[in-house]
């Protein structure tokens, strides 16, 4: 049986202690949260009260091209990702998820990233935190990242909506599948302009909402005999300009999570037939 989880950030004005017993009563096992600096501890004591998997911390990715380029910038990025494994150690979280870039038009690694990033690793390695590193954008980055790191402490998270709408449809699992360790799991409607990508096709639906073939994703991770959590990465709220989400303005918070927790038991369900 497989645990089901869910980010906090799901669109709503409240803050994560106000979700997390929301979270609980809808049926979740678990729950992720962006890296909130200062208050990994008291979000890990607030799981254990609710009786919650506090299963993974989000890096902050917003300045991540950084680590790939020269200047003292790049250091200062390398430094955060640190401090963030240092205080998931002292809370207790087990696993950190971290994108390798950010930016469409990025698409060469440099020496220079992988130095910083491994100085990210061999802190890991030590406090004994595990790196999930998660398909976006860029492929190039996170290739030359799994390639050069190979510990045990490196993993992969599966996003199944930025496979759709950044990765151009392609099976991520079948290049890292053999190192996956967790997932985001959420649908969206595809690349809207092949010629274009932005992030504003990353629309974080529920499963069964988009295009995504959620039997090839049950199936899929039956092929790489995955046992960890499922996790649902999720928002009530369309990108500017888009109305992906107008199917959920009308459910408040528990609503909105009592039906993500139905399609996450239904994605369940697909995996655990014929098992």
């Amino acid at each position: 049986m497989y645990e089901l989880c869910v980010n906090t950030g799901l669109g709503f004005k409240r803050d994560v202690y106000e979700m997390i017993p929301l979270i609980r009563s809808a049926g979740f096992d678990g729950f992720f949260t962006s890296y909130k600096p200062g208050e990994t501890k008291m979000i890990a004591d607030a799981a254990d009260k609710a009786g919650l998997l506090y299963q993974s911390v989000h890096a902050p990715f917003g300045s991540v091209h950084e680590m790939w380029l020269p200047g003292d910038q790049g250091d200062h990025v390398r430094d955060g990702l640190i401090a963030c494994l240092n205080e998931c150690r002292d809370a207790g979280v087990e696993r950190v998820v971290m994108h390798a870039i950010i930016g469409m038009d990025r698409h060469e690694p440099t020496e220079l990233g992988l130095i910083r990033f491994s100085r990210v690793v061999k802190r890991a390695e030590k406090i004994g935190i595990n790196i999930a590193f998660e398909n976006t954008e860029g492929e190039e980055f996170l290739a030359a990242l799994m390639d050069r790191f190979r510990s045990g402490y490196v993993g992969f998270c599966w996003d199944t909506g930025h496979e759709q709408c950044y990765n151009y449809g392609n099976d991520m699992t079948a290049k890292y599948g053999d190192r996956l360790v967790c997932t985001h799991l959420n649908d969206n409607l595809g690349m809207t302009d092949v010629d274009d990508m932005t992030w504003l096709d990353d629309s974080h639906l529920m499963p069964f909402d988009g295009i995504t073939d959620w039997q090839s994703v049950a199936d899929r991770l039956k092929t790489h005999n995955y046992k960890g959590e499922l996790t649902f990465e999720l928002t009530r709220n369309s990108k500017p300009g888009k109305n992906t989400h107008d199917i959920y303005t009308h459910l408040d918070e528990f609503a909105f999570l009592f039906l993500a927790y139905e399609k996450a038991v239904k994605f369940r369900d697909l995996i655990n037939k014929n098992v």
